[in-house]
């Protein structure tokens, strides 16, 4: 479904990934794990065309996107739920889900999926006419993941969904990354949290100073005896 294929990303003269290829197939979950810093939300970035690799190819159901301006990529069904939630805080929580419904379809279709979101977090239909800015961090990421379901998306990108919430928070998002990817909707996970992504995962990455030096199911990786002593303390 999506194809990074040796990608090197640059923060102006700054290098931060290196011949970074990877895929992602259909429906699944597929996780990035590493530390902070080792080019996770670079990689999504790229993909999100928010930053344009200086080498390699990026293909998404066949079609080159490494040149398409970002405002251009959610139209190919890809959406990116941004690290910090990045909500509108001074509108509402349904002004919040119209603004994923923007353009073609998703426009076209909106009422019925703003119904679709509502059931899958009825707490977003309590608080629907609540600013986005006084909801909970937990709620705050509910509508993020919601307003991208609005836009109809084949692939929905989270950066470090579970970042700043309590640890009684953190099991409620990643059963929220599951009801998404079993609506359908492929899953591409960056996170810090590697015990908890790779035991729902279907395959995993390790991202390690940018550069991709593992890869393979999420137990495989959890068995690794690298990825237990770097990431799990183990």
């Amino acid at each position: 479904m999506l194809k990074v294929n040796g990608i090197d990303v640059f923060y102006g003269d700054l290098q931060v990934l290196w011949d970074v290829s990877f895929e992602v197939r259909e429906k699944e979950i597929l996780v990035l794990v590493g530390a902070n810093g080792a080019g996770k939300s670079t990689t999504i970035r790229a993909i999100s065309s928010l930053l344009t690799p200086k080498k390699g190819s990026i293909e998404f159901n066949g079609v080159r996107l490494d040149k398409t301006p970002a405002y251009r990529v959610i139209e190919h069904g890809i959406v990116h739920v941004p690290e910090g939630r990045r909500l509108f805080t001074q509108m509402s929580v349904e002004e919040n889900l119209i603004m994923g419904t923007l353009y073609g379809e998703a426009k076209a279709k909106r009422f019925q999926t703003i119904e679709r979101v509502y059931d899958l977090f009825p707490r977003l239909r309590e608080r629907k006419k609540q600013l986005a800015g006084t909801l909970s961090g937990g709620e705050q990421q509910m509508l993020a993941v919601g307003r991208g379901l609005m836009s109809l998306p084949k692939l929905m990108m989270f950066d470090e969904p579970s970042l700043g919430l309590a640890p009684i928070l953190v099991q409620e998002i990643f059963h929220m990354v599951r009801r998404v990817n079993q609506e359908g909707v492929t899953a591409l996970l960056v996170e810090q949290n590697v015990r908890q992504t790779l035991a729902m995962c279907n395959r995993a990455y390790a991202l390690e100073n940018g550069r991709i030096v593992l890869e393979g199911t999420g137990q495989e990786l959890m068995a690794n005896e690298h990825v237990r002593e770097a990431y799990l303390g183990i």
